[in-house]
């Protein structure tokens, strides 16, 4: 049974500690031009961190990275609201994005980028080996219901995209990236929107 999922995770200008250093600079510029600063920065450290975030993914599941980009959505910080979010949503993913191939003992696969071999799940129809026919389905891997030919179920990885994406390499991407570079855009933005003067 796949498990639906959803999650997401955000980067908030006022959730750096360092960042209390530019208080009396921003407090300076007027609410209007010190939220449009704050969103500017917040946008752009969220871009790095996102590509960051997509190559820690790819590693970390397996998965293609034009699956990841596809997978993992963005809402970007505005005047409103100064929070740049990654979010995903969706259950455990199928073998079949995982360069699955046909043993004598199951299907090999290479989820969280690890070949495994899944037991008595299979690809194609037909007796094994010589009378295979077509790939089932567009190349999605099977296994039986119960002791019977029929019914079939799909056979999944154990990869559910929005709970990778909250732990190990891909979290540390994110926060690390958010606490490292966030306070250094702020101080650009500030600079670049006053010439120089306020720092």
């Amino acid at each position: 049974m796949a498990m639906a999922g959803s999650v997401r995770i955000m980067l908030h200008w006022s959730d750096v500690g360092e960042l209390r250093r530019f208080e009396e600079a921003i407090r300076a510029l007027g609410n209007d031009t010190s939220r449009k600063v704050l969103a500017r920065a917040v946008n752009r450290t969220g871009e790095m961190a996102r590509t960051k975030v997509r190559r820690a993914l790819t590693k970390q599941t397996g998965l293609k990275r034009k699956v990841i980009v596809a997978a993992v959505k963005t809402n970007r910080s505005d005047w409103e609201d100064l929070t740049f979010s990654l979010y995903s949503t969706g259950g455990d993913v199928s073998l079949k994005f995982f360069e699955p191939k046909e043993t004598d003992e199951g299907v090999r696969a290479k989820p969280f980028n690890r070949s495994t071999v899944f037991p008595a799940t299979f690809l194609r129809g037909g007796e094994w080996p010589g009378g295979r026919g077509a790939l089932l389905a567009g190349g999605h891997a099977f296994f039986r219901a119960g002791t019977k030919r029929l019914p079939i179920e799909r056979a999944r990885s154990g990869v559910i995209i929005p709970a990778e994406m909250v732990k190990d390499a891909t979290a540390e991407a994110f926060t690390s990236t958010a606490a490292t570079v966030l306070p250094k855009r702020v101080e650009h933005e500030i600079k670049r929107v006053t010439k120089g003067v306020v720092s």
